[in-house]
C-alpha cells in the first residue's frame, strides 16, 4: 500500500470499545456520539414530551460517559422535571426497541473477523450495562463468539476514564496490560487505556477533534485505516494496488455549486452533490478519498474519485461530498442528476503544508482510481442499474 512503517510495539491482545468505535449508536450506552444515530431519534421523541427540542449540544460532554452520567447531563441541561433514574427508566425501553437498527461502523466487521480469524485474543470493554451490550451485539453476526471476554460498565466499580475496566479485561484474558492494544473513540476511553499501561489507538467519533487525543499512541480517521502490523499483529491482506474494496454504496442528486475552488484554485473541476437529506449516510462513512462510477442522466457513465469530509487544508465547516469525474467535459452541468456508485477506498483525509502538495496528492488519487477501475473487480459495477437512473 505504501512504504512500510516501523513497528510501534508488539502486542498480544486487543481490547475494543463498542459504542462509537464498532457500532454507530449515536451513543447513550446508551452513550452518545453525535446527533445522528439511534440516540438522536430517541431523544428527540422523548424530549418533545417535555416540550423540549433535542439539538445535540451535549455531544462532547456526553461522549464516553457512563449511562447515569449521560442521563444526568441531559436532565440537567434541559432542566427536565424528572429524576435521573426516572429518565433512565423512560429511555431504556425506547433504546432497546432501536438496537436492531444499529449499524456496524465501516471496518468493524472486517477488523473483528480478521483478528478472530488469526486467533488474536479479543476483549470488549464498554461503559454500557451488560444487558445493553448483549442486546446490541446480538444483532451483529459473529461478534459474540469472537470476543473471549466482555466487560461491562456495571461489572466494575468505576467506568472509563478509570483504568479498571481495561485492567479487568487484561486479567480475564490472562495477558499483561502492557501487551494489550486498546481501540477507543472517546477521550475517557483513551485516558483509561493509557492509565492501565496499555497501547491506545484512538478513532475519534466527533469530527475535527483529533488534536484533543494527544495521549493516544496513534490517531486514525476510521477502522479502515488501522494497520495491525504496526502492533506486531497479522496485516490485512485485502488491499489491492492502493485500494480497499468496499461493500458498494450509492448516493445521488443534482449537481450544485461548490466552494468555487475546484477549477479556480486546484485546477480540478469537482461536481459537488448537495448533502441535504444525506446526514445519516454521511455519518456512516468516514472522511476520506473514495472512488467508483458516476452516472450523469443525459451523458453517460464515467470513472470517479471523490473526497468526503471537511477538507482540512481549506477547513470546511460542513462535511461535503466532492466527486471528480475523470473526463473532459465541455462546460458545467449544474442541476443535472448525478448518481454515484462507491466501490472502494483509497486513503483518509489529510492536511497538507502547501497547495502544491495537496494538488499532487489529488492527482495521485486519480491515477490509483483510474488504474483500479480498469480491473474486473471494480469494472463490473459500471453496469450498476442505479447509474442509469433505476431506483434502489
Amino acid at each position: 500500500m505504501s512504504i512500510a512503517k516501523p513497528l510501534k510495539k508488539a502486542v498480544a491482545a486487543v481490547i475494543l470499545d463498542l459504542d462509537g468505535t464498532l457500532i454507530n449508536t449515536g451513543h447513550f450506552s446508551f452513550q452518545f456520539h453525535g446527533t445522528d444515530g439511534i440516540l438522536g431519534d430517541v431523544l428527540k421523541a422523548l424530549l418533545l414530551k417535555y416540550g423540549k427540542q433535542w439539538d445535540g449540544r451535549e455531544a462532547q460532554k456526553i461522549v464516553g460517559k457512563t449511562p447515569l452520567e449521560e442521563a444526568a447531563i441531559v436532565v440537567g441541561d434541559y432542566e427536565l422535571p424528572c429524576s435521573i433514574d426516572e429518565f433512565v427508566t423512560q429511555i431504556t425501553p425506547l433504546l432497546y426497541d432501536q438496537f436492531c437498527n444499529i449499524k456496524a461502523l465501516p471496518g468493524a466487521n472486517r477488523l473483528i473477523k480478521h483478528l478472530s480469524g488469526h486467533n488474536v485474543p479479543l476483549a470488549l470493554a464498554s461503559n454500557s450495562p451488560r444487558a445493553y451490550i448483549e442486546s446490541k451485539i446480538s444483532y451483529q453476526q459473529g461478534w459474540k463468539q469472537s470476543f473471549s471476554v466482555i466487560i461491562a460498565g456495571d461489572e466494575v466499580r468505576a467506568g472509563k476514564p478509570s483504568p479498571e475496566i481495561f485492567l479487568e479485561g487484561a486479567k480475564r484474558l490472562n495477558i499483561e496490560p502492557s501487551r494489550c492494544l486498546v481501540i477507543e473513540d472517546s477521550l475517557p476511553g483513551v485516558t483509561g487505556g493509557k492509565a492501565a499501561g496499555m497501547e491506545v489507538v484512538a478513532v475519534p467519533s466527533i469530527p475535527k477533534q483529533t488534536h484533543l487525543y494527544i495521549a493516544a499512541d496513534e490517531v486514525i480517521s476510521s477502522l479502515l485505516d488501522l494497520q495491525p502490523e504496526l502492533w506486531g499483529l497479522p496485516p490485512f491482506e485485502d488491499w489491492i494496488d492502493g485500494t480497499l474494496p468496499l461493500e458498494i454504496w450509492h448516493i445521488g442528486g443534482p449537481v450544485v455549486k461548490g466552494f468555487g475552488r475546484g477549477s479556480k484554485v486546484l485546477g480540478i473541476p469537482t461536481a459537488n452533490l448537495s448533502t441535504k437529506g444525506y446526514s445519516a449516510l454521511l455519518s456512516e462513512h468516514p472522511s476520506g478519498v473514495y472512488f467508483g462510477w458516476a452516472g450523469l442522466s443525459t451523458r453517460g457513465v464515467y470513472k470517479m474519485v471523490m473526497n468526503i469530509g471537511w477538507n482540512p487544508y481549506f477547513n470546511n465547516t460542513e462535511k461535503s461530498i466532492e466527486p471528480w469525474l475523470l473526463h473532459e467535459f465541455d462546460g458545467d452541468f449544474y442541476g443535472e442528476e448525478l448518481r454515484l456508485v462507491i466501490v472502494g477506498y483509497i486513503r483518509p483525509e489529510a492536511n497538507f503544508t502547501s497547495l502544491e502538495s495537496l494538488i499532487a496528492k489529488i492527482h495521485e488519487d486519480r491515477r490509483i482510481a483510474e488504474r483500479a477501475l480498469h480491473t474486473p473487480l471494480y469494472l463490473k459495477y459500471k453496469d450498476d442499474p442505479y447509474l442509469k437512473g433505476s431506483s434502489l
